[in-house]
């Protein structure tokens, strides 16, 4: 009897298919990317998917250009808003906006969605809100105040060096222990103006280590950023982080998709406005441990952005954001060209990795190729290097956490469609949509209140630091009570020396603003 090589290769094929996708197997709910591929032969009932309860354990979407990033992005998104559970994402490049809006089912379509385990595929839209960073975008305008973006956020977004970066620190310190407000670019180009000026030649020097020069510096830095349109995203009213943890009526996860409106040509504007986003839902979010399923997932598109030229202070901030966020329900994806892009402090801590196809076309490619295949688990059903090099569109190299916290069997991976339309919606149904939100009247307005421009402006600030007098009627005379002794605590806190001290650490404290995570500006949990 003579056996047919193409049908045992398909049979080898689908006994190791059914061997990988035994490692995906998932009590819980999970979200299905698609189906594993051996041989060039693609099994439809082997299932790759992830945990959703591992899903705060973080990930990593790479690829080269025009391999599927963007539509497993989409995939990803769809899952979690299926499920219930809120989805940030950077738009960069405006192609996610065909969430909100159905696909178009084809010959084409239907055939993929069979073969990568969908096969009651039908075009759906999701819950999208449209948001922009500041005030010229085609979204509901997104700002941030000076204060709680914080000096190690602003620096990254000024291209300051550590040196520059550390004035500016110390200068937000000034301006934090003298409950200055810094809401906007002009309260801070106001306190830099009065810092360097004979005026506040004093102030300056008491804060040690500041130079007049350096100070100069970030001060033109804020003015280029002004004249770039930086000043529409600094500002009131500021994003209050539970407007991202919405679901719609009928228990669908808001997808928020930031655009950058103005801030085209700050594109490290972006990532760091979302890693502000995540420092904020840090300090307001309760300690939540293990969960059946995330409160929020993140996604860093263009994640390179985030990383270049970053200082060690940033660095390390994003190390321990990324770390600690996890026991808050948060998780978060990066996606990037390739996995060198994110720093290996980063990367060690991504439980999910979904890897397109890679292009080795000079040594510097060839070597990164080298280091991708060493993060991988040891398969001796795929031969790595030459795997990621000729993986087809749509098509991934997968590993992640199983229910177990155990890295899953390495995976070639035929993705799903996405059901929602794989195009950009246009800008009119952009704005159309974002002016129909409920968002739009808490965002839409500019609100200027007072704040270190005006209360310098009227030096207020210079003003001697004294308890305020009250002008208040004197009481009518009572009748004399008996002496009374004095308690113990009563003596204690009659002491001047006392007194003085409980006034100076209570004056100390209403008005300093304390920071956390990268210096940003803490504020109640909500």
């Amino acid at each position: 009897m003579t056996v047919d090589p193409t049908d045992a290769q398909s049979h080898a094929g689908k006994s190791g298919a059914a061997e990988i996708a035994a490692g995906y197997a998932s009590e819980g709910a999970a979200l299905e990317l698609g189906t594993v591929v051996v041989d060039g032969v693609v099994d439809h009932n082997a299932r790759v998917r992830i945990p959703l309860a591992m899903v705060n354990r973080h990930g990593l979407i790479a690829g080269a250009t025009g391999t599927g990033k963007t539509r497993t992005l989409q995939v990803i998104s769809e899952n979690l808003s299926a499920a219930g559970v809120p989805v940030v994402m950077a738009d960069v490049k405006g192609d996610l906006s065909g969430l909100s809006a159905p696909g178009s089912s084809n010959e084409k379509i239907a055939t993929r969605a069979a073969e990568a385990g969908d096969p009651d595929w039908v075009p759906s839209a999701f819950p999208v809100e449209f948001v922009s960073l500041g005030t010229e975008g085609i979204g509901i305008p997104l700002r941030a105040t000076i204060t709680s973006f914080g000096p190690i956020l602003l620096s990254k977004v000024l291209g300051l060096n550590e040196t520059q970066e550390s004035t500016l620190g110390l200068i937000f310190h000034w301006a934090d222990a003298r409950g200055l407000a810094l809401l906007d670019l002009k309260d801070l180009r106001s306190v830099i103006a009065h810092l360097t000026s004979g005026e506040g030649k004093s102030d300056l020097e008491g804060i040690g280590g500041v130079s007049k020069a350096t100070a100069g510096v970030i001060l033109r830095a804020l003015v280029n950023l002004e004249a770039n349109g930086g000043d529409t995203f600094f500002g009131e009213p500021e994003l209050e982080t539970e407007d991202l943890l919405r679901v719609d009526a009928d228990g669908r996860g808001m997808v928020t998709l930031v655009e950058l409106g103005n801030q085209a040509t700050r594109p490290a504007m972006f990532s760091t406005f979302l890693m502000w986003v995540l420092a904020d839902l840090f300090q307001t979010l309760p300690e939540a441990g293990d969960l059946d399923k995330p409160k929020l997932v993140f996604i860093f598109d263009e994640a390179h952005l985030l990383f270049a030229d970053a200082s060690k202070a940033f660095l390390a901030q994003v190390e321990q954001t990324v770390k600690l966020i996890r026991s808050k329900g948060v998780g978060v994806f990066f996606c990037t060209q390739m996995p060198t892009d994110v720093p290996n402090a980063v990367l060690s801590q991504l439980g999910a990795r979904v890897q397109h196809a890679l292009r080795a076309f000079t040594p510097d490619d060839q070597k990164a190729l080298t280091k991708t295949v060493r993060t991988y688990p040891r398969t001796d059903i795929y031969d790595l290097e030459a795997a990621l090099t000729s993986l087809g569109i749509g098509e991934a190299i997968v590993t992640v956490l199983s229910e177990k916290g155990v890295p899953t069997p390495v995976a070639w991976t035929r993705i799903r469609p996405p059901r929602s339309m794989m195009d950009t919606v246009g800008d009119d149904a952009i704005r159309v949509a974002a002016a129909a939100s409920a968002l739009q009247s808490k965002y839409g307005q500019t609100v200027d209140r007072e704040s270190a421009y005006e209360l310098l402006a009227s030096k207020v600030a210079g003003a001697p630091e004294v308890d305020p007098v009250l002008d208040v009627q004197p009481l009518p005379d009572l009748p004399p009570l008996p002496p009374a002794q004095p308690t113990v605590v009563e003596q204690v806190l009659g002491n001047t020396a006392v007194k003085s001290f409980l006034r100076s650490a209570g004056s100390a404290a209403g008005r300093e603003i304390s920071r956390s995570l990268f210096g940003t500006g803490r504020r109640r949990r909500r």
